[in-house]
């Protein structure tokens, strides 16, 4: 079994190990891990722990979301493996040209890095050394992106290293002269040359070698576009490979498998920002907005100065228009680090829940100045842009966005929403459906593209009761479809499905004590058709209802059961509801 102190030790080895590589992000994440793991009380005193406090609250946040999360789990079913590889070292061979080249890498002075090391052979140093190329490439490309970028910044830039550095590891990978690291390499090398089946085989080849390198798996994840695709993997079993299904679960929308797997996680890094940060995902998308406010700002106590996945949070926020909640989280980002791609985009939610929808656009370019892929950015500014019915630059930021993620399904449904707007709806419906396609059991989308269906120029309303319908069984909680599916059964003369419709809506509003035209409508067709069915002590009942509105519509309930009293007597023709009072 894998106890908690072998897993600590493995992490602390793999943390040493990734910052050597000047892997900084992969050994950040480790390290957040190895803190996320329950430490041994013998080896801390109540005034050294950092969990004192924070680990606590994280603990009874858990339990009150989620209570298996309750219940520590002091091992994880995996058999023991061998102890952490210590890839083959060259210090010996070339360390002090080493330390010089990984200094300058530590100043982004690629370049140099990579000269000095250029007749070095060890596996350590060929690593750092096209590592250096290709981000000096990195570099070299974002310089020209910014020189040369046109609409919304698009440019075809390429990082023109990535040849030589394929034809390199290629090479070293025949001769068996790269290790786990330069794996890893190659595979994004041949990523983002667009080879994703070899590029696939790399990784998995990387992280079966060295599984610690959070970075290799989250580059195999972002090539796991379908479920497909993700269980073909010939994966070592090892907890890393959890920490990857789970993120990966959730990427494929798979959120009830994603919760599972952090569940289990959880009983060993029992205080792990990362994995609660992650269940506040799931738990936002399955829109359990309530819980996931609460768990971000457990998160925000325990790390006060955490900017990661803060843009989320504001998401939330956003969505429950907490203003004060909002403008507070962007004042705290903002004085934390302004010049985060988070930092820009929550900054960005704040004016746009305020309607400055111009000063919204200006921090979402910021955050894509700071970040050219950021997935959020470009969806939010499109969305900025319908609000100001700039059409045209809502769909180029909405194109951008796809072209980062394919499977964005918020992307998909921003276009679908333009077109609409632009009165072209069969490009919407296009759209529409990809969306669809990628979360179908949202209701809203449904919605969207039965609206679309029912427009003036496609006037399809059966496909339009079809879509109806599906939005009601993925749980409609707005009450649109019922509401829909009486009023397009109505016009089409279908006043038995029409009434079944109305008298559902009717129940779901009792249920939730809402009030407004819609009840008024709904009663009102249900009393007239079922007086026109003779059933008039239930009209009666619905009559009666109306009686509480005062207006028009007590007015209408007064002739119906006029009528419905002159029909109980014997004179139906003498239906005083076509007499005006």
């Amino acid at each position: 079994m894998f106890s908690k102190e072998s897993c600590r030790n493995e992490i602390r080895a793999a943390i040493r190990q990734l910052s050597d590589r000047c892997l900084h992000s992969a050994a950040k994440w480790a390290g957040e891990q190895l803190v996320g793991i329950e430490q041994d009380p013998s080896h801390f005193t109540p005034s050294n722990t950092r969990f004192q406090r924070g680990s606590s609250s994280i603990r009874r946040r858990f339990s009150s979301t989620n209570e298996s999360f309750s219940t520590p789990q002091l091992s994880l079913g995996f058999s023991q493996p061998p102890a952490t590889p210590i890839p083959e070292e060259d210090e010996v061979v070339d360390g002090d040209l080493y330390l010089l080249a990984k200094s300058y890498f530590d100043c982004r002075e690629y370049r140099r890095a990579s000269h000095v090391l250029r007749d070095q052979m060890g596996k350590k140093s060929v690593f750092l050394r096209c590592y250096a190329l290709y981000l000096a490439g990195e570099k070299r490309k974002e310089e020209e992106m910014i020189e040369l970028e046109g609409s919304l910044g698009k440019s075809d830039a390429i990082n023109r290293e990535l040849v030589s550095l394929e034809r390199e590891l290629s090479a070293l990978k025949r001769t068996g002269a790269v290790d786990s690291f330069g794996l890893y390499l190659y595979g994004v090398v041949l990523k983002e040359k667009g080879n994703e089946s070899l590029a696939r085989a790399c990784l998995v080849e990387s992280v079966n070698s060295y599984p610690w390198n959070w970075s290799a798996w989250s580059e195999l994840q972002s090539l796991c576009t379908s479920i497909e695709i993700l269980n073909s993997l010939n994966l070592n079993n090892h907890w890393m490979k959890e920490f990857f299904l789970a993120s990966a679960y959730q990427e494929l929308r798979m959120h009830s498998e994603s919760l599972s797997k952090y569940e289990y996680l959880h009983g060993i890094f029992s205080f792990s920002n990362y994995i609660q940060a992650q269940t506040a995902k799931a738990k936002y998308s399955l829109r359990e907005f309530d819980e996931v406010e609460i768990m971000f700002e457990d998160l925000l106590r325990n790390d006060p100065y955490r900017v990661e996945d803060m843009d989320m949070y504001s998401n939330v926020l956003y969505a429950k228009e907490a203003c004060a909640a909002l403008s507070y989280l962007a004042h705290k980002v903002f004085l934390t680090d302004k010049y985060r791609p988070e930092s820009c985009c929550i900054i960005g939610n704040y004016y746009s829940l305020k309607g400055q929808h111009e000063k919204a656009v200006m921090y979402f370019r910021r955050a894509l100045k700071l970040n050219k892929k950021y997935l959020s950015a470009w969806t939010l500014m499109g969305h900025e842009y319908v609000e100001m019915k700039n059409t045209t630059a809502a769909i180029d930021a909405y194109r951008r966005a796809v072209d980062i993620n394919p499977c964005d399904y918020r992307a998909w449904y921003g276009l679908g929403q333009a077109y609409e707007m632009m009165g072209m709806p069969f490009y919407a419906l296009h759209y529409f459906r990809k969306s669809i396609f990628f979360l179908p059991n949202d209701s809203r989308l449904w919605i969207a593209m039965a609206k679309c269906y029912q427009s003036e120029q496609l006037q399809m309303l059966e496909e339009a009761i079809k879509c109806y319908k599906r939005a009601a069984n993925c749980g409609d909680t707005e009450g649109i479809a019922l509401n829909q599916l009486a009023k397009l059964h109505q016009k089409l003369g279908r006043n038995e499905e029409a009434a079944f419709y109305f008298e559902k809506d009717l129940e779901r509003m009792d249920a939730e004590g809402l009030e407004g035209p819609n009840m008024y409508e709904a009663l009102i067709f249900l009393a007239t058709h079922l007086k026109t069915n003779k059933k008039f002590d239930e009209a009666e009942v619905y009559c009666t209802r109306l009686l509480d509105y005062s207006g028009p519509e007590k007015e209408k309930a007064k002739r119906l059961l006029r009528g419905i009293r002159m029909a109980q007597t014997g004179f139906p023709s003498m239906d005083m509801e076509h007499f005006p009072l």
